[in-house]
């Protein structure tokens, strides 16, 4: 868990969560909901400071920014302004800055490199918008990997990006949402799912497997079409999934409008969310001291940005932005304020039969990082 000293800073006030002595440290910068892009800017530049995010970058870094650009028209993701203000922060600091992300597992417009490059200058992630080139972690195809051990319980080793190996200082800037398959997508998910390889990714989702009801299946062939697996047969005019090809992502759940895939919550429901969080440890083990996570509390939306979404389906008004030091205690923090501010946490809300807290329960256990922190409110 990389840790920073505490620093002085008058423009922070320190919130304690209870009277747990608390060891990781949480900015946060409060935004009112449907702020202006100037003024998510303006915060991003304030946490950036407070939190000395700087003393990631030395001299000549390479520094990668993971982030997503969201599939489709999808506007709901971080916006290309605040990647730019990134970008010009690690410019500042003499470093040579990145955009960097993996392909999907799914069919979409993110399945390999060059779909997922021109899909990221459509969505304002091109050179021209950031100020910095987007490399793809993972290779033209999705496994260009590296294997990583690490001190797990399910994984001796994790697949992880091979690329990330070369970077030598790692900003992960986060879009937190709910999630079908882990109730909250946040900083451990971008990274547990974000940067591991295709071998990775159909690692975390080898334990769960869905069905689809035949009597509420209209045969549209929609999630035939965003199978990764190509697991989803057609009979008499009905979608069946062959059990023996599926490797339980989920996206035909997601994807489907009749509600006739089915997915069983209580089979194993850990081993996906532990699993990430390991191949999460993985991504940054090798970093310590050089990775400074952001949580984007904005748009806040039931499904991920995997999916196409507009405004309309943000579950609760926009909070701000986070930053910190630590995966987990940034996650947590992000649980907490949703909870705090709207009575459930952003996981409880979008899924509530999902038990969110396990994947940062785990990364926790395995000493990725911490679940007591302190909030520290920048003006």
């Amino acid at each position: 868990m990389a840790a920073r000293p505490d620093q002085d800073n008058p423009k922070v006030s320190s919130m304690v969560k209870g009277e747990i002595s608390l060891t990781a440290k949480v900015y946060f910068a409060r935004l009112a909901d449907g702020d202006a892009v100037q003024a998510q800017v303006q915060a991003m530049h304030r946490l950036y400071m407070a939190a000395d995010a700087a003393a990631i970058i030395t001299g000549n870094d390479f520094v990668a920014i993971k982030l997503h650009v969201g599939e489709g028209e999808n506007n709901t993701r971080v916006r290309p302004e605040l990647i730019r203000a990134l970008v010009d922060k690690v410019k500042a600091a003499n470093g040579n800055p990145f955009l960097t992300e993996t392909s999907t597992l799914y069919k979409g417009e993110r399945h390999n490199a060059v779909n997922h490059l021109l899909q990221a200058h459509r969505q304002g992630f091109g050179i021209e918008q950031v100020g910095a080139p987007f490399l793809m972690a993972d290779g033209l195809l999705g496994n260009t990997e590296y294997e990583v051990p690490i001190p797990g319980e399910l994984h001796k080793t994790v697949h992880v990006a091979r690329e990330l190996m070369g970077v030598d200082a790692l900003f992960v800037v986060s879009h937190a949402t709910g999630c079908i398959s882990t109730g909250l997508g946040a900083c451990i998910k971008n990274l547990g799912m974000g940067l591991a390889s295709r071998k990775g990714k159909r690692r975390q989702h080898s334990a769960i497997l869905p069905a689809i009801k035949p009597s509420l299946c209209t045969g549209c062939q929609k999630c035939r079409q965003w199978c990764p697996a190509d697991a989803i047969i057609e009979q008499a005019g009905k979608m069946y999934i062959a059990d023996n090809r599926c490797i339980g992502c989920g996206e035909c759940i997601a994807v489907c409008r009749f509600d006739a895939v089915t997915y069983d919550f209580t089979a194993d429901e850990g081993f996906l969310q532990k699993s990430m969080a390991e191949h999460a440890w993985g991504a940054v083990i090798n970093k310590p001291g050089k990775c400074f996570y952001i949580n984007v509390l904005l748009n806040m939306t039931k499904h991920c940005d995997c999916l196409v979404k507009q405004p309309a389906d943000n579950l609760i008004p926009d909070l701000g932005i986070l930053a910190a030091w630590d995966p987990v205690a940034i996650d947590k923090a992000t649980q907490d304020l949703t909870k705090a501010a709207y009575g459930h946490t952003l996981g409880q809300l979008a899924f509530p039969e999902r038990n969110a807290a396990i994947q940062m329960e785990h990364a926790a256990h395995i000493g990725m990082g911490s679940l007591e922190y302190e909030l520290i409110e920048v003006f």
